[in-house]
């Protein structure tokens, strides 16, 4: 029986696209609520196919995939929606709203659930501040550079805690001390309860902060030496 307290449990999934090429094989993997994780591995090892299926962005081609509960081979198209609501995503494209304000992207999550507009203003403004964007709230995206664009789509994700926080590659184009400064706002979140998995190739943030690394090889999760106990990692 899964756990109720469960974000992730995912039993012997595997993913192949249209064209054959399996990218995932057979992964099993529990996330709970307050952990952390680092995702790794090679280009094309599978760690974006990884976190669009968390997303619910694809869907297994076999095995079994639960988040909070929910089969994602079962949901219907609403219901699917509504489990989005408590993922926050970073994408490598960063995929904001070109016609909308930094600011209106960052608030985007928030106007979603319902929240007054005055309070989700506050907080948008406020994480944008955080991340050095406090003269860019009425910009544009496309006026901005590759790692402002960076940062709106961070403040974006987390600006609602989120149940669970998926990042792919979130510090590639910004500078050493910004990067750092994002790692503990990330940090921050998986102390107040968020599930956080990051994908990244930096092994200086992956070897300073104590947290377990599920790190993918040719499609399938290898223990690694860091924290390697199957059971801390999450894989069966």
């Amino acid at each position: 029986m899964v756990d109720q307290g469960e974000i992730v449990f995912m039993d012997r999934v595997s993913l192949r696209y249209q064209e054959g090429v399996s990218v995932l094989k057979s992964l099993s993997l529990h996330l709970f609520p307050r952990s952390f994780h680092f995702l790794t591995g090679l280009s094309g090892a599978g760690k974006s196919s990884l976190l669009r299926l968390l997303y619910l962005g694809l869907r297994p081609t076999a095995g079994t995939l639960k988040v909070f509960g929910a089969d994602v081979q079962k949901v219907s198209a609403q219901e699917a929606s509504l489990i989005r609501r408590r993922v926050g995503v970073v994408f490598q494209d960063f995929n904001l709203i070109e016609h909308l304000s930094v600011l209106e992207n960052v608030m985007l999550p928030l106007k979603v659930r319902n929240e007054h507009p005055s309070a989700r203003q506050e907080q948008a403004r406020e994480l944008l501040s955080w991340v050095g964007l406090e003269e860019y709230m009425d910009t544009l995206p496309k006026h901005l550079s590759g790692g402002q664009r960076q940062r709106v789509a961070i403040a974006r994700a987390v600006v609602g805690r989120p149940d669970l926080l998926l990042a792919d590659e979130p510090t590639g184009n910004v500078d050493d001390k910004m990067a750092q400064k994002l790692f503990h706002l990330f940090d921050g979140l998986h102390k107040m309860g968020t599930c956080v998995v990051i994908a990244t190739h930096s092994r200086h943030f992956v070897d300073i902060f104590p947290y377990p690394e599920l790190h993918l090889e040719n499609g399938r999760l290898i223990p690694c030496s860091k924290k390697n106990d199957p059971t801390h990692l999450g894989i069966l």
